[in-house]
């Protein structure tokens, strides 16, 4: 997903979209573990998605806090 997406989105929705993120992350190391997955960069692309996520919610608390 896309920063700029990720700005469009409420301080809420971002909150939900992080708890989705880390739910399909574990889902992927299950998958992992169990040999099932493939295509292995889609775990480095979920962890990327929540650090995007979290310093967008990060710059918004620091905007408010002006």
């Amino acid at each position: 997903m896309k920063a700029k997406e990720l700005k469009a989105l409420s301080n809420t929705e971002l909150e939900a979209k992080v708890s989705e993120l880390k739910a399909e992350l574990f889902n992927l190391r299950f998958q992992l573990a169990t040999g099932q997955l493939q295509n292995t960069t889609v775990i480095a692309n979920t962890k990327r998605d929540i650090a995007r996520c979290m310093t967008i919610l990060r710059q918004n608390e620091l905007k408010d806090a002006q």
